[in-house]
């Protein structure tokens, strides 16, 4: 088994999640070792929620999956890389493609893209 630093960050581990053509940065989440160990055997990345304090397989409730193509590991063994296919467009529960769609210019926030998805019908 692939050994990471759960305990230098006190049980979670940032993962960086990018899209495995285009390398666009899709969202920022958090795995414990629980979380890891199911994306490894599933190929599907499986997160933990600081909010709900529990597993949660990205899509499982939106449609919008991601399936793992490579994992990259930092060079303290406390961050992953997943490099994904985004199933379904969004990666974002706001239903952006990206978690990333505020964009800062002249010092106001500029949203840039479209949603793909209406989160008040797929979070019902």
């Amino acid at each position: 088994m692939i050994k990471l630093d759960f305990e230098k960050t006190g049980g979670l581990i940032p993962a960086i999640v990018q899209d495995y053509k285009t390398n666009e940065i899709l969202m920022l989440a958090f795995m414990n070792q629980e979380a890891w160990e199911a994306t490894l055997e599933t190929g599907k990345a499986t997160y933990y929620s600081r909010s709900r304090n529990t597993l949660w397989v990205k899509g499982l409730t939106s449609g919008n999956i991601q399936l793992v193509k490579e994992i990259r590991i930092d060079c303290d063994d406390d961050t992953v890389l997943l490099k994904v296919e985004q199933i379904g467009g969004a990666a974002c529960h706001t239903g952006y493609r990206s978690c990333f769609y505020k964009k800062i210019e002249d010092g106001k926030i500029k949203i840039t893209g479209k949603p793909v998805f209406d989160p008040k019908e797929v979070y019902k």
